[in-house]
């Protein structure tokens, strides 16, 4: 079969298509043909050679962390039902808090029965999968960030996959929304999407522009996908008391945050594997997720997709931060 290789740590143009052999189902496991494959930004991250502290990935490999598909075998104790249906699913190696986003760039991938999430009739296998991560991570943060009616919530990265859900999420939940990204591509998006003021944070005076919008009050939550001097500098906008959950790093980093400042303040600032934890139903909030999109009260926002022998072109994309929402591959 075909599978797309990081041959070694570099630019998208490491990125290239092998054939390999069949994946093999091991007990536990079962094999996806994959129809689509999501391509994260930490896919890219880890294709430049960051991260390798924390993610024991060394080339040539396979990146990608989830896909969607139809189940053509199973291993042994798993339930041979599962042949035949559509899945969307974390890889066999991946998961959320632990594993390595590795082997979904290929025609067939190997995936964990327990982390099979069977797709409803009304959603397509691009829909699937891009909410497999992003879809119970949004909800996870946004079950802890418990924003409550007439708050104001400025989100960052509100222009990417986890964005664009958390921006809907609290819409639904009768909060005001401040989206901050970066390019009029992505704040148009986002205005689109539903948030009551969009901001530049390429611009030096964006904070104090979320902190005008709500009329002087401030911010009561910050949700940050950005990290970096943009998530710390977020806190900036926060009132006393506020929440700040930081999620993601597309600045480079997460954010680098003063805790004894915002204790003094007594903002409650929470990171990502603060609510990752092992209580963590994830099977849950993935189909709550899906439940959200199937009922078209959520939209899941695609921005671009490739076939698998353009997987360069994806992760150009990301680097170049022109992605809108989820980018995929697809066979």
């Amino acid at each position: 079969m075909r599978a797309v290789h990081v041959t070694q740590f570099g630019g998208p143009e490491v990125l290239e298509v092998r054939e390999v052999p069949e994946p093999v189902a091991e007990a536990g496991e079962v094999i996806v043909a994959v129809a689509a494959a999501d391509v994260m930004f930490l896919d890219a991250r880890l294709r430049s050679g960051w991260g390798t502290d924390y993610f024991a990935v060394e080339p040539p490999y396979v990146p990608g962390g989830a896909v969607a598909g139809v189940v053509t075998e199973v291993g042994p104790d798993v339930d041979p039902s599962w042949i035949g249906k559509r899945v969307a699913t974390a890889t066999a190696a991946s998961g959320i808090g632990g594993g390595l986003p590795i082997g979904g760039y290929a025609e067939r991938a190997a995936a964990k029965a327990r982390t099979l999430i069977e797709i409803p009739d009304p959603l397509t296998f691009a829909q699937a999968v891009a909410l497999t991560h992003d879809g119970k991570t949004a909800l996870a943060i946004f079950d802890r960030a418990a924003p409550r009616p007439g708050e104001w919530v400025l989100i960052t990265a509100a222009g990417g996959g986890l964005g664009t859900l958390l921006i809907q999420f609290a819409r639904a939940a009768g909060t005001h929304v401040v989206a901050a990204a970066r390019g009029s591509a992505k704040l148009e998006l986002a205005e689109r999407l539903g948030a009551d003021v969009v901001v530049d944070y390429s611009e030096p005076d964006w904070v104090d522009k979320a902190r005008a919008a709500t009329g002087g009050s401030e911010v009561n939550i910050v949700l940050d996908g950005a990290g970096g001097a943009l998530g710390a500098n977020a806190t900036d906008a926060l009132a006393d008391g506020g929440r700040f959950i930081g999620y993601g790093s597309a600045a480079g980093n997460f954010a680098d945050l003063d805790r004894e400042a915002l204790a003094a303040r007594r903002i409650v600032a929470l990171g990502l594997f603060d609510i990752t934890g092992d209580d963590t139903d994830w099977h849950a909030l993935a189909e709550r997720a899906q439940s959200a999109v199937a009922a078209g009260e959520i939209e899941v926002v695609i921005g671009q997709t490739f076939p698998l022998d353009r997987a360069t072109d994806a992760h150009s994309a990301i680097d170049d931060r022109t992605a809108l929402g989820r980018t995929l591959l697809t066979n």
